[in-house]
């Protein structure tokens, strides 16, 4: 594989604050710490100087420097911005492929975190946690009840490996407490991997991390071994992360010397990135989907695969980020994310979406103008046309257009529906099937098991009961028949998630009625599985 690849290794791709590219390649400075010299802002510091010698009173000067900083950066782009100590600690580990924590998953169906899952190996599962437990206190704080932010509940629960926290649990009606020694855990990018058919392969990706390339090689190769000539790539809702990795991973896909993508700024020269003709993927029947969560890496790899017309894109148009952040770190633990450059497809396409007053509020805009249900309402450039290599037009400025547009489906909404999403019914329906199944349902680890076993439970009758019981919710006379078809597989999905299949099953029972998953079977010449 070409040298870029490896100096590359130190990139990141960016969604508005969190996630952000990184270059360390020729021509791109890594990230250092800078204490800086200041004289080219010399109004900037006398006026600092003279608040700190004549102001009334005492001064925050911290809080007045990273004021200064925010405001000054705000006149740049959106992607422009300052990381106080524990914004960037927590942005930085978000894409490690490992955390410091307890190695828990858990949601907050009842305002109580249920655990959904316990990493095998981890602290919490050497300690004693096991999946259903009702998180009631951390350390001296109790969490349930109290209606504690779930990000809270979260940063409570992590900390530096070796440390020490007290996890008082409600198993069956008894109080536990558990003493736990966190450690480090590693995090998965690679949602689900299993076959849809006797041909079809997919692939959730939910992230760019440093794990990602060797994730997704672990899981196309079991794929290729149980016969997949097609995949069905999901980057939907995949806000990006490491360029190397998307790098990797596209690679995998594309001939010797197709462009991948190229970076260029008014301080940075044009660095160009192909591909060495070493993938092992070339020969597969591609479809990648895409929606307006799909940003940065996500739409590099999107970009590059539609560009070469390696495949076709399926599901609405992408978020619109083609910008490139440089990190300088600061020695108090601070840093700024700087664009630097813009990266362009190989068409020659930037997809950055411009940015305004209602930049954060584009995917409200586009839910306004009707963009999720109609194709014609997409906001496209048509000033200036771009090609792939077999001629077909492309457009910048704004995301990736999809080759097959799939709307999101508003019909299958009933008023039933609402109601049950609105108060949760189906989430806290799953954790009270998993309380009452436990013993059976946690060790099923065949899918085609786990749904007889789901009927054989009578999971209809028993949902319709819980919602009239416990959130005094009823079908209307004929909304349960037409409701019944979209809903029960959503059903199946959060229940299937207590099994040992965890994600998989999810996505597995919610495959029949995810229309882009349909569109994308049938534009590789297959059948949705259940459709």
């Amino acid at each position: 594989m070409k040298n870029f690849y490896a100096g590359a290794a130190k990139m990141l791709l960016g969604f508005v604050i969190g996630v952000l590219i990184v270059f360390v390649v020729k021509n791109f400075r890594p990230a250092k710490k800078f204490d800086g010299d200041y004289e080219r802002w010399r109004k900037l510091n006398l006026i600092l100087e003279q608040v700190e010698k004549n102001y009334v009173d005492t001064i925050d000067k911290a809080g007045m420097t990273d004021a200064a900083v925010v405001a000054a950066l705000a006149k740049l782009d959106p992607h422009s911005v300052y990381l106080p100590p524990v914004k960037l600690t927590e942005s930085e580990t978000a894409l490690a492929g490992n955390f410091e924590g307890i190695g828990i998953q858990f949601n907050v169906p009842n305002d109580t975190a249920v655990v959904l899952s316990v990493i095998p190996g981890g602290p919490s599962e050497k300690a004693g946690l096991s999946q259903g437990d009702r998180i009631i206190k951390v350390d001296d704080k109790i969490i349930a009840g109290t209606k504690t932010p779930q990000d809270s509940m979260v940063r409570m629960m992590k900390g530096p490996s070796g440390s020490k926290v007290k996890i008082t649990v409600n198993r069956s009606g008894a109080l536990i407490p558990f003493d736990i020694t966190r450690a480090k855990i590693p995090v998965h990018c690679v949602d689900a991997a299993f076959m849809a058919d006797d041909s079809t392969g997919y692939i959730k990706l939910s992230k760019f991390t440093r794990t990602t390339y060797k994730e997704f090689c672990d899981a196309k190769d079991k794929l290729l071994a149980d016969g997949m000539t097609r995949l069905v790539f999901d980057l939907r809702n995949n806000t990006g992360g490491y360029l190397d990795q998307a790098l990797l991973l596209t690679n995998e896909f594309l001939g010797k010397d197709d462009r991948i993508v190229y970076m260029e700024g008014l301080n940075r020269p044009r660095q160009n990135f192909d591909a060495d003709g070493n993938g092992t993927m070339k020969d597969i029947a591609l479809a990648v989907l895409i929606d307006e969560g799909t940003a940065s890496s996500s739409e590099i790899f999107s970009g590059a695969i539609q560009d070469n017309d390696r495949g076709v894109i399926v599901g609405r148009r992408s978020y619109g980020k083609g910008l490139v952040q440089e990190p300088v770190n600061f020695t108090d633990g601070s840093g700024i994310r700087l664009t630097v450059a813009r990266f362009y497809t190989p068409s020659g396409r930037c997809i950055q979406k411009p940015y305004g007053k209602n930049y954060e509020y584009d995917i409200y805009e586009r839910y306004a103008h009707g963009e999720m249900v109609s194709a014609d309402s997409m906001k496209v450039d048509t000033t200036v046309v771009y090609h792939t290599v077999k001629g077909r037009p492309v457009y910048g400025g704004g995301g990736i257009v999809p080759d097959v547009f799939v709307p999101m489906d508003t019909t299958k909404a009933t008023g039933f529906y609402i109601k049950c999403n609105r108060k949760a019914t189906a989430m806290r329906f799953a954790s009270s099937m998993f309380d009452k199944y436990r013993k059976s349902l946690s060790v099923i680890d065949d899918f085609a098991k786990l749904e007889q076993y789901l009927d054989d439970i009578g999971l209809e009758g028993q949902f319709l009961d819980y919602a009239s019981r416990v959130d005094g919710v009823r079908p209307a006379k004929g909304e349960w028949e037409e409701t019944r078809s979209y809903m029960m597989p959503q059903l199946k999905a959060l229940v299937g998630r207590y099994s040992k299949l965890d994600d998989e099953a999810f996505y597995r029972f919610y495959m029949p009625i995810d229309d882009t998953i349909g569109a994308a079977m049938e534009s590789l010449g297959q059948a949705c599985p259940g459709q």
